[in-house]
């Protein structure tokens, strides 16, 4: 089983064409597996397991029939809970749309489907894809299978630890603000946040129409090219939707790096936002694995990441609030506390400010071709070294004013993250960055550094029957400093929005996260050139 629960989509769907594995035989394995450990980690929310093995009964008569018609041919897949299953929930980890069921597919899963891959289940998210980690919700938040009293990284948590933990060689996630490479980090995975518009997102619950990216969650780079050929497609259906010819991004995978050119922002994790002297050390002996492949590398700044961070908060928070204002209003109180935390501050954007994100959003897009003209690839930090799930707060989603992974939302194109060593038994990962549509090039780089160092034999240890700690008590509002007169001012500001039914804890969670979130929007630059267009989805990045 542990052969098996390890083994690749590359090395599966190789064993599965020459008829080597049943889909039946992985898919049971797979199952099996989850069935004795998940209880340690929750990465599942809906397991779907009896209609999984129909599935897979039915891709190994086909391809007994015709052969494999794809690569994922038999290939078991996890969702996360906010991507659309015809006939079962989207939940969103959240009371509040725990009724829901989707009448078809989202555009993604429906791509898998065709390509023969076996679904397994929904998985564990942040509620929405947005708050957490939560521990007031209606089912339990992931655990890290490297060590469960850890933080998976959000929001495709689930996704991140089904696959670390050997539930399943694929799981998707999305990401609007590193939701896919925060988990892909803190787990040791390989996670792709694909160019802005390459996958469709017609049938994924909506986090940010301006920002939300979906993209797959795997163990290896080639895994990665497999999954990224079967997704990446134009949808009349999707109005972001890319009409690029898709390339053939496995073909990409030469192990030859020779003469690329490489940026690194070295500044990212040494001024703006600072790592582990672990990581530290781990990304320079990374820099050195590339130098040694032939490519050529060199220091490269962008905007601090607190600049970036703003501007998509500030834009996004308003996307999310719009898109679940109804339930805001009737019933506040059924959402998680760290969920109301993070979007109940877009009270305070006017819609001069949100113009005003956007426009700047456009701004510093222009401002990274001059990168794209210079380097191939840029290389940073990404998130490692999972912290324990006691040390979270709602509060410090507002407080640490920067990020390692949203400059790359905010910039459209690929952002890759992938394992480059361990400390105390935690992944610690880089991230591989390059320009819009050009994620084959990411890809590249990525897989020659994986296939020249060893960290992907390495795996976690999880025992049946173990036990775990107890959940963290739900975390208290941070403290409220504003007068009696600033607080009386901010409830005006949430009645006339129709939010008149908050309790004492979440009208905690606003007003003090409300005070930082106006502190971002004063210290937000404002483009004064009449030729400084918002950034749209329509035609940021599509054609």
């Amino acid at each position: 089983m542990t052969d098996l629960a390890f083994m690749t989509i590359t090395e599966a769907a190789s064993r599965i064409a020459t008829r080597d594995l049943s889909p039946v035989e992985l898919t049971d394995a797979l199952i099996k597996r989850a069935e004795a450990l998940d209880p340690q980690i929750n990465a599942y929310l809906l397991p779907t397991f009896n209609a999984a093995r129909t599935e897979a009964k039915a891709a190994e008569a086909a391809i007994a029939k015709d052969g494999a018609k794809s690569p994922m041919h038999g290939i078991p897949y996890g969702l996360k809970d906010v991507y659309d299953a015809a006939g079962t929930p989207t939940t969103g980890h959240s009371r509040c749309y725990a009724d829901y069921r989707p009448a078809e597919d989202a555009a993604a899963t429906a791509s898998l489907r065709a390509a023969g891959a076996v679904l397994l289940g929904k998985l564990s998210t942040h509620e929405g894809a947005h708050g957490g980690p939560s521990f007031d919700l209606a089912w339990p938040p992931a655990r890290n299978p490297w060590k469960p009293d850890h933080f998976t990284g959000g929001s495709s948590s689930g996704s991140g630890a089904a696959v670390a933990a050997g539930f399943m060689p694929l799981a998707l996630g999305t990401d609007t603000g590193g939701s896919i490479r925060n988990p892909a980090g803190l787990c040791g995975l390989v996670g792709l946040k694909p160019t802005q518009s390459l996958i469709s997102r017609r049938g994924i619950m909506p986090n940010s129409f301006s920002y939300d990216t979906a993209g797959p969650m795997v163990w290896t780079v080639e895994d990665c090219a497999i999954v990224m050929q079967v997704l990446a497609r134009h949808d009349a259906r999707d109005p972001n939707s890319s009409t690029r010819p898709v390339p053939d991004y496995r073909a990409a995978l030469t192990g030859d790096i020779r003469g690329l050119r490489i940026g690194v922002l070295r500044h990212v994790y040494e001024e703006d936002a600072k790592i582990a002297p672990a990581a530290n050390a781990a990304l320079e002996a990374a820099y050195g694995v590339l130098r040694g492949l032939g490519a050529t590398l060199e220091d490269a700044r962008i905007r601090p990441m607190g600049e970036y961070f703003d501007v998509k908060v500030i834009a996004a928070e308003s996307e999310i609030f719009a898109v679940h204002e109804a339930n805001l209003r009737e019933r506040p109180n059924d959402f998680g506390e760290d969920f109301l935390a993070r979007i109940l501050p877009a009270l305070l954007v006017s819609g001069t400010d949100y113009v005003a994100a956007q426009r700047l959003r456009r701004v510093m897009l222009s401002e990274f071709e001059a990168l794209y003209a210079k380097y191939d690839v840029l290389v940073t930090s990404a998130p490692s070294l999972a912290p324990r799930l006691d040390a979270w707060a709602p509060i410090h989603f507002w407080s640490k004013h920067s990020s390692l992974t949203t400059a790359f939302n905010v910039s459209g194109g690929p952002a890759l993250v992938q394992c480059i060593g361990y400390e105390g038994g935690l992944p610690i990962s880089m991230q591989v960055v390059g320009r819009p549509f050009d994620d084959s090039t990411v890809l590249k780089v990525a897989h020659a550094y994986e296939v020249a160092t060893p960290w992907r034999a390495t795996r976690p240890t999880m025992t049946e029957g173990a036990t775990v700690n107890p959940l963290p008590k739900v975390p208290g509002p941070a403290p409220v400093t504003l007068s009696q007169t600033e607080q009386d001012e901010l409830m005006a500001i949430a009645h006339r929005a129709g939010i008149t039914k908050l309790n004492a804890r979440n009208t905690a969670h606003y007003l003090s996260a409300a005070a930082i979130m106006r502190e971002m929007i004063g210290r937000m630059q404002r483009p004064a050139g009449f030729a400084d267009e918002p950034a749209n989805i329509f035609h940021l990045l599509a054609s």
